[in-house]
């Protein structure tokens, strides 16, 4: 029997707040945390973004880093959420010398490049950051803040990035290659996403509403989440949050920046999820959508959600209203929010619907529900036709 890897820590950062449970009350209150551009510097302050109201001078303050330190937002954000995870987990600074780290992220130190590689030639003060843009440097900075020894590598796949992350560790502890792993992503709002994002025309002027017919684009967001993934034989008496059952990844190698029409990525990212995981489509209670609530997007999802399930789609909802897009670090964040909906058997609502898609007619969950929660996929997929599916179950 596939009893799946275990989570035995999680943490979060968002712009619903600080911690599991801050983000676990906005998420159960209905309340989200889309505002307007107040620490990012930008003229496109009429685009709703899932901001985190901390500028990194606290950061600077709480982490207590001093001097020319290359530490940029996002950096500070993994780390927040990361230490989080270690706390919940349990985890002695002697184990997580033999822990390994996974990433994922797309922006990487691009919010400190971006500020300073005009003045490359005329200064030297700010030369750290140009190196920050890569996101494996990321990763080493939050590895190295929290002294994590053991294998170390990132994920860039897009806005499946977190999503990989989870997969990459699990099937590491699978394979016997790792004994316990911290996975997961972390992004933050930056000029040249917000820009690039406009310039293709999915960022909409309202809060998103995912699956509504008359969806217009998506709000990106900032933040961070990890969970700490542990094998069996380390478990002993240790809490078990919930449990890593199943996972696929597939290309559908369609488009850049688009999925194709017919969702062929998305379904066999989640065919293959079914199979890893040994059960069933019909044993899943609940679906955390990718549902960007762009016009592509949605439908893509729809189509391969109809080709799994048939005419009976599970309850199914898009959490990206609460905190915004969170690109590379969405998928970790959602598989955080699949695991309270495990914990608390209940599932978050499709914010701001209305009106079901003329294509598929499904309609996602709009209002907070209770009922039982054993099985939850998460949906995560990228540009590119980066499409991958995380199956999480209770720990049974």
């Amino acid at each position: 029997m596939n009893k799946g890897v275990a989570v035995t820590g999680m943490g979060i950062v968002s712009a619903l707040g600080n911690g599991v449970e801050e983000n676990f009350n906005a998420l159960i209150k209905s309340l989200d945390g889309l505002s307007f551009p107040e620490i990012l510097n930008t003229k496109h302050t009429h685009l709703p973004v899932g901001e985190i109201k901390v500028p990194n001078s606290d950061f600077e303050k709480k982490l207590q880093l001093e001097g020319d330190h290359s530490y940029t937002r996002a950096t500070f954000l993994g780390i927040i959420a990361a230490k989080e995870a270690i706390k919940s987990s349990g985890l002695t600074q002697k184990e997580l010398l033999a822990t390994g780290f996974i990433s994922g992220s797309s922006v990487g130190g691009m919010d400190a490049t971006e500020k300073y590689y005009l003045e490359y030639e005329s200064s030297t003060a700010h030369h750290q950051f140009i190196a920050a843009q890569h996101p494996g440097f990321t990763t080493k900075k939050i590895s190295g803040f929290l002294d994590i020894k053991g294998f170390t590598t990132t994920i860039s796949t897009a806005c499946s990035s977190g999503a990989n992350a989870i997969m990459l560790g699990a099937r590491l502890i699978k394979a016997g290659e790792l004994d316990r792993v911290i996975v997961g992503g972390t992004d933050c709002l930056t000029k040249f996403t917000l820009n690039g994002f406009n310039s293709l025309k999915i960022l909409s002027e309202e809060k998103c509403k995912a699956f509504d017919d008359s969806r217009n684009g998506l709000n990106l967001g900032e933040g961070a989440a990890y969970l700490v993934l542990e094998a069996e034989h380390l478990i002993k008496d240790k809490k078990v949050l919930g449990r890593v059952l199943g996972y696929g990844n597939a290309n559908d190698a369609y488009h850049q920046t688009a999925s194709s029409a017919t969702g062929e990525g998305a379904y066999r990212a989640m065919k293959d999820a079914f199979e890893i995981a040994g059960t069933a489509a019909e044993k899943i209670d609940y679906i955390n959508a990718h549902g960007t609530a762009t016009r592509n997007n949605d439908l893509s999802e729809s189509n391969a959600l109809k080709q799994i399930f048939g005419s009976e789609v599970p309850d199914f909802s898009s959490t990206k209203a609460f905190t915004g897009h969170i690109l590379a670090a969405a998928g970790a964040l959602e598989a955080v929010f699949s695991i309270l909906s495990l914990q608390n058997n209940v599932i978050f609502p499709n914010l701001n619907f209305a009106t079901p898609m003329q294509e598929s007619g499904l309609l996602p969950i709009t209002k907070v529900k209770h009922k039982p929660i054993n099985y939850v996929l998460s949906n995560s997929f990228g540009f590119g036709g980066n499409c991958t599916s995380l199956i999480f179950s209770k720990n049974e």
